[in-house]
């Protein structure tokens, strides 16, 4: 894209950034180095967890994690159908099968009442997200999960510093997932990170993300087969640097919020993004606004067409993982899930990110009610 556009996301980087990159490059190793070990350690001590293994990506991080809980065919998993990463692939990877409920209409997370209603004998785990930055009920999860006797995995990719009841994301489940590429406010380009308290998951973890030399001449390896799903020292110099500037990153988005909340008031009909109760703060993955019913998809569709004539990058939150042709072929179909539907038929992705200034901000919510306008359905409601 032209540089002239207004992006949904982009990097907050900064010179700590190229140095910490510089020096993994004069380093002897650039895979399994130093420089991984920093970002694990610094990573765990800042979420509140006993271990953190970095991974090659939140599918992998899901992936792994499925593993090291013995999880397979002929088991189940529960999850969300809604969100912007589609981590749940990582149960059909593994070859288990994926147990779709319903969303809490206004937080956009899984519901844990309507989890509960798709346990059956086969349920082995709950995955749950913190969409777009809002925590889900852990709560209520974790509640679930020990009755039922379930694992619980935790994906906080979209939520990077939001806290729940006085803990950071990433500190609810018996594994918790990040994944560190765009739009996270902590980005690396790629990669992420499992974080647990668990020594021995933390440990077949540590297993199956990496391949050895010294698998060369192994004659078990076979029996447990791990994959190349590390990071390179590069990414995790990256990582480093970020989580070192993470107060100042999450800062400046947050500036930005408040600029868009500013503007939105003079847009009739919207209201601010929900905060449940028990919720301590929200850093939000992208600005997002639900338009009401008299929206129909077309004219969501012309909205985003709007928008990028006059080069901002706004898109359709996600397309549910339910109507996903994957999913279709195993019986999910449409009807199947009415609030996810409900939302994601109307939901729109802004750009949000510190490199926004409020006169951007200004123009991106002016030329969304202009559009609105334009497209015959009025101004927008939540």
């Amino acid at each position: 894209m032209p540089d002239d556009w207004l992006l949904l996301s982009e990097p907050d980087l900064s010179e700590l950034e190229s140095d910490l990159v510089q020096a993994a490059l004069r380093a002897p190793r650039l895979s399994a180095g130093r420089m991984v070990e920093r970002f694990e350690a610094g990573f765990a001590r800042w979420v509140g967890r006993a271990h953190a293994v970095a991974v090659g990506s939140g599918t992998l991080g899901t992936w792994l994690a499925l593993r090291a809980l013995g999880i397979g065919p002929g088991d189940e998993v529960i999850a969300s159908p809604y969100g912007w990463h589609q981590v749940a692939h990582a149960v059909t990877l593994c070859g288990a099968r994926v147990v779709f409920a319903d969303i809490d209409y206004w937080s956009g997370c899984l519901d844990p009442a309507r989890a509960a209603a798709q346990v059956t004998p086969a349920t082995r785990a709950i995955l749950a997200g913190n969409v777009n930055g809002h925590p889900a009920a852990w709560a209520g999860l974790r509640e679930l999960a020990e009755v039922r006797g379930l694992a619980l995995i935790e994906d906080s990719t979209e939520a990077i510093g939001s806290v729940y009841r006085g803990r950071v994301v990433g500190s609810f489940g018996d594994l918790s997932v990040f994944d560190f590429s765009q739009p996270s406010a902590l980005c690396c380009g790629e990669g992420g990170m499992v974080v647990t308290d668990d020594a021995a998951l933390a440990s077949e973890l540590r297993y199956l993300r990496s391949r050895s030399i010294g698998d060369r001449r192994s004659v078990s390896v076979g029996s447990r087969v791990p994959i190349q799903a590390s990071i390179s020292e590069v990414t995790a110099a990256l990582g480093v640097a970020q989580l070192t500037r993470i107060d100042e990153i999450l800062a400046r988005r947050k500036d930005v919020e408040a600029s868009y909340l500013a503007q939105m008031l003079s847009f009739e009909g919207i209201k601010p993004p929900y905060v449940a109760q028990g919720v301590d703060s929200v850093h939000w993955m992208l600005y997002l606004v639900h338009l009401g019913k008299r929206f129909t998809a077309s004219a969501c569709a012309q909205i985003v067409e709007d928008l990028a004539t006059e080069c901002v990058e706004t898109v359709m939150y996600c397309q549910p993982l339910h109507q996903q042709h994957h999913y279709m072929q195993q019986g999910w179909k449409r009807g199947a899930l009415p609030l996810t539907e409900r939302i994601a038929d109307r939901a729109l992705a802004l750009p949000l990110h510190g490199g926004l200034e409020a006169d951007h901000v200004k123009f991106i919510v002016e030329t969304l009610k202009d559009s609105s306008i334009n497209v015959g359905a009025g101004a927008a409601i939540y």
